[in-house]
């Protein structure tokens, strides 16, 4: 796609205009400060729009992933040439499982930052396509191994699951077992790490110690980005019925008086 020229008027080009219906509570005032500011290269109405574009994006983004990608990428299309736009469409696109465009967004804003953190995400799209064996030349990189702890962990995490994509199971195990493992910090990603050792054990039939590793997980994961303890439950053989409504209560009570 063209970046577009600083004297394109995008009120003359229909094609440009194209994208769901803007919920008229939104105004684009609620989005981030910073990228707003990233905005200013655009025309002041056209800002407006892709401003709203990606406030609706984020705000639907975790219940209706599709409609968030299709935010996103009308605010791509009306500012293409803003990082932080494409980056808001990489993301939009990979939690909408739109893999392949996912990933040349990631590489459109990585070779417009200069910024490797995006490779992590980069390898899971590569796993997504089918191709862990390109996710784990990724995590092999010069550059990944560069990156800071967080996107290291994140990557670890990513080349693991390629790994057992490839069967390569214990492999997976081992390639975990790192000193980040046992970290005694708080840190934001320990419950995500915890969980990918845990379900990497449970591949290979150590269940004892995946039970271990995913009751850490789900004291850690306070944001639930993980489903540690649904699978803990699974493990310790607790099932729930997704179909009781709590009918017939009353009638139970009846019968114990």
């Amino acid at each position: 796609m063209r970046a577009p020229a600083a004297g394109d008027r995008f009120r003359d080009r229909p094609e440009r205009q194209a994208g769901p219906r803007l919920p008229d509570d939104i105004t684009g005032r609620e989005l981030d400060p910073e990228v707003r500011r990233s905005l200013q290269g655009l025309t002041s109405e056209n800002a407006d729009v892709v401003a709203r574009h990606l406030v609706a994006s984020g705000r639907v983004v975790d219940v209706d992933p599709e409609r968030a990608w299709q935010h996103a990428l009308a605010a791509q299309r009306r500012g293409g040439r803003i990082a932080a736009v494409r980056e808001a469409a990489a993301i939009a696109a990979y939690r909408a499982g739109h893999f392949r465009e996912a990933l040349a967004e990631l590489r459109t804003v990585r070779r417009m930052t200069g910024d490797d953190s995006y490779l992590p995400l980069m390898a899971d799209c590569e796993r997504g396509l089918g191709r862990p064996e390109r996710a784990l030349d990724l995590a092999t990189s010069p550059e990944a191994a560069k990156l800071d702890t967080p996107a290291k962990v994140e990557m670890l995490i990513v080349a693991a699951g390629a790994r057992h994509d490839m069967g390569q199971h214990d492999a997976a195990v081992v390639s975990l077992q790192v000193p980040q493992l046992r970290t005694n910090s708080r840190a934001p990603w320990r419950a995500r790490l915890w969980y990918a050792y845990a379900d990497a054990l449970l591949s290979v039939g150590r269940d004892a110690d995946a039970r271990e590793w995913l009751v850490k997980a789900a004291e850690a994961d306070t944001d639930g980005e993980t489903d540690a303890a649904e699978r803990l439950d699974e493990l310790d053989g607790i099932v729930f019925d997704e179909d009781f409504d709590g009918e017939g209560d009353e009638e139970l009570d009846e019968d114990e008086d």
